[in-house]
């Protein structure tokens, strides 16, 4: 077997391992934002349209990996296919990880700010912070793997 083609897997993995995560983590959630518009409806308030920020957050890691995919499939060559194979899947882990904390604390923030309308600010920092670890993954893989 070509080594290239374990650079291409790798390359292919870090994006799909990454997406996983992402549906995990929107899926976490998600189930709470609906869960608290559903308390909302049930006390008769309105239902706040900014838990829709903490469901989605978990989208972006799925970006993240499409992009370190991309510049490690301009660079496979035999020489490096087990490289990338194994920054794919590190890096691929790493964001889906990150998908799922934010995920879980997109969860407690949405439930949080349905009951009581309060401290999004506060709750959206913790998310973003969750957030920090896919974007380290991807920049300093792209770094370690001399992609920038």
């Amino acid at each position: 077997m070509d080594l290239t083609n374990w650079g291409l897997l790798g390359a292919g993995l870090v994006m799909g391992i990454a997406a996983i995560g992402s549906a995990l983590g929107i899926g976490i959630a998600g189930q709470a934002a609906i869960g608290a518009w559903k308390r909302c409806y049930i006390a008769n308030k309105p239902a706040p349209m900014t838990l829709i920020t903490f469901a989605g957050a978990p989208l972006t890691q799925t970006f993240y990996g499409f992009i370190l995919m991309g510049r490690m499939k301009a660079e496979v060559s035999p020489e490096n296919g087990f490289l990338l194979l194994g920054f794919g899947i590190a890096s691929g882990l790493a964001m889906a990880f990150s998908a799922i904390a934010q995920g879980q604390a997109g969860a407690a923030a949405a439930d949080a700010q349905g009951e009581t309308g309060k401290g999004f600010a506060q709750y959206i920092s913790v998310v973003g912070i969750c957030e920090t670890v896919a974007l380290f993954a991807m920049v300093l893989s792209m770094t370690s793997l001399g992609l920038v």
